[in-house]
């Protein structure tokens, strides 16, 4: 049985899960807050269903909670909103708009909660497909975190891209621009 354990533990371990990924109810919020501090431009969060596969690449980070996906995502935008250092570009899967009540009962419940919730931010719809190749990418260089939910409905992620909080694209491009001359 120890041999069988040690195993597991060595399975675990080699896959990247930390310790982190069996967080209860409360302490996936303490593990959110401690990483979005050391966040910064370039990161990425996302907050996946049940189904999202654990990524092998060792700068996507996982965490498992069992709190709602609704209060999950309140929660992360509640705390990038409070935070100087960084703000969230939002990006949902393009496909959520065409996921039928028929074939997942409860996503018009759910669509409508996130509008309110995501009221007012700038939001763009990317395939699904195209926004994992983003992660995939970014995490080559930079720490991808990965909030997952037992929400069990198709296409419910929802992914926030860090930009810098206190500088602006448009700062950014004047400089550039000054720099030149």
């Amino acid at each position: 049985m120890r041999k069988i354990l040690l195993l597991v533990v060595a399975a675990v371990m080699t896959l990247g899960l930390t310790t982190e990924a069996q967080n209860s109810k409360n302490e996936w919020k303490e593990t959110f807050k401690k990483e979005l501090q050391l966040m910064g431009h370039r990161n990425w969060i996302l907050i996946a269903d049940a189904a999202y596969p654990l990524q092998s690449n060792p700068g996507i980070k996982t965490i498992v909670c069992d709190e709602s996906h609704v209060s999950v995502i309140k929660e992360v935008l509640k705390e990038i909103e409070k935070s100087t250092h960084v703000r969230g570009k939002i990006y949902l899967d393009k496909e959520i708009d065409f996921v039928s009540e028929k074939h997942a009962p409860g996503i018009e419940k759910y669509r409508k909660q996130l509008k309110q919730i995501l009221a007012g931010a700038d939001v763009k719809k990317v395939l699904h497909e195209e926004l994992i190749g983003k992660l995939d990418e970014a995490s080559n260089v930079f720490n991808v975190l990965v909030i997952k939910t037992p929400f069990a409905l198709p296409y419910t992620s929802v992914f926030f891209e860090l930009d810098c909080g206190y500088w602006s694209g448009e700062g950014e491009q004047d400089m550039r621009k000054a720099m030149e001359k």
